[in-house]
């Protein structure tokens, strides 16, 4: 039976006593089998697990089982049915689905001396790879719509990493042990690597500014597949980082402060507030508040109101970083539903630097209870590809943002506390982990 988790206990193939948690009250404090199958901490009878491997209805860090001297612990969760990162435990540990729990559960009641072992985790290649992991932010952007979010992934999952040694390496508060490497998954690892790919295309181009790197970093993107990720790019915007090919994006949509003013005040800031980000005297005097379609983002987000029609123009413009001389001619990938023209739609180039403007225009029929219709607009000369993402959604004004529709199951409305190690309280992965009733 396979399970997921990080787990370098070496258990030497040897098999141990398995027993159920809910075997396992520790009455002398008031337990009983509805608290002990899931494992928490007090709950158990150290007379009982000593020595045992112990079978829990829940994903916890393992100190119940820890702290009554069991030797390791196999959980399975109704809430996490189908995991996709691991977590690192203080004792021999795997986390299995729902379904494998069953027939564990059924092996320990119809056999006289149920018995287990827990091997050291093996990595395997995942065929789905590259996915977005559940518990990355979603879009759409619910501050600024215009802006397309999130604007790129990152290799975040499951990632050996630095580590404090005084911090504790697996998700048990007062795990005691100590090590420089850890294998750790959230935007806390996503983040180094974009940050990386950044570095490495500044060393590269040292005078570009940094939304011209982000420009090169998403339009070279490795393209996701749609069909593996329902959110589409509010999963995972441009695509996932390809630091070799942002060297040389051909075309970067660069910005300057002032466009960054004009974008500011579009969205309802005024002087004052201006201010208070610009650190200057500028003003927003002379611009009416609006949509953000001319901001020169590498990306468009398109939202409409409930009902009403797909209707917008978007200003862009691009610099020729490649070839002196160079054309490029763009393609459009959509829906057949919506009209997407790009005006021109042939950019000639006779110097590096040279900059050129264009519109897309985006038309369609009206739309309701639409969560995302995406596609993209391509700019090639031969040699090199530039794509941006385009989505179209519905927006209903005071409506929450949560695209999530996994619906399986109730979630318990009290959350369980870890104390452990903040990373993975920042970077949202703890989520999952709740007490009961």
């Amino acid at each position: 039976m396979k399970g997921i988790s990080i787990n370098n206990f070496d258990l030497n193939g040897t098999s141990y006593p398995l027993i159920w948690g809910g075997s396992a009250a520790n009455y002398t404090i008031g337990s009983s089998s509805d608290y002990s199958k899931y494992c928490l901490p007090g709950a158990m009878s150290t007379d009982i697990v000593a020595g045992k491997i112990v079978f829990c209805e829940a994903l916890y860090d393992g100190s119940g089982i820890l702290l009554a001297n069991g030797i390791g612990t196999i959980m399975a969760d109704v809430l996490v049915v189908d995991p996709d990162f691991a977590f690192s435990f203080p004792l021999p540990a795997t986390l299995i689905s729902p379904e494998d729990g069953h027939k564990v559960l059924d092996y320990i009641r119809s056999t006289d001396y149920p018995t287990a072992t827990i091997f050291v985790s093996d990595a395997w290649e995942d065929a789905m790879a590259p996915i977005v992991v559940s518990f990355s932010s979603r879009g759409p952007n619910a501050i600024t719509p215009d802006i397309l979010k999130p604007d790129i992934t990152a290799p975040g999952v499951d990632i050996l990493a630095g580590w404090s040694p005084i911090a504790p390496p697996s998700i048990y508060y007062d795990d005691k042990r100590s090590t420089l490497f850890n294998i750790i998954s959230g935007t806390s690892m996503s983040c180094p690597h974009a940050s990386g790919a950044a570095a490495y295309v500044k060393a590269v181009h040292p005078n570009w500014s940094p939304a011209a790197i982000k420009s090169a970093l998403m339009t070279t993107a490795h393209v996701l597949d749609p069909r593996k990720q329902p959110d589409l790019e509010f999963a995972y915007g441009s695509g996932q980082i390809n630091p070799v090919a942002a060297r040389d994006p051909g075309l970067i949509f660069d910005i300057s402060e002032s466009d960054y003013i004009n974008f500011l005040c579009k969205q309802g800031y005024n002087t004052s507030t201006l201010r208070l980000v610009t650190g200057d005297n500028s003003t927003c005097t002379s611009t009416t508040p609006g949509r953000a379609w001319d901001l020169n983002y590498p990306s468009f987000s398109l939202y409409v109101l409930d009902g009403q029609k797909i209707s917008a123009t978007f200003t862009r413009t691009v610099t020729n970083v490649g070839a002196a001389n160079s054309t490029y001619t763009a393609s459009v990938f959509m829906p057949t539903t919506i009209s997407v023209t790009v005006a021109p739609s042939v950019l000639t180039f006779s110097s590096v630097g040279q900059t050129i403007s264009f519109t897309v225009s985006v038309d369609g029929p009206s739309i309701s209870q639409q969560p995302i219709t995406s596609g993209a607009i391509t700019w090639t000369d031969g040699n090199h590809v530039v794509r941006t993402p385009l989505a179209v959604y519905n927006y209903i004004p005071g409506a929450p943002y949560n695209l999530e529709s996994d619906t399986s199951y109730t979630t318990p409305t009290k959350k369980t506390v870890f104390k452990s190690s903040s990373i993975y309280h920042k970077n949202g992965i703890m989520r999952h982990l709740k007490t009961r009733p």
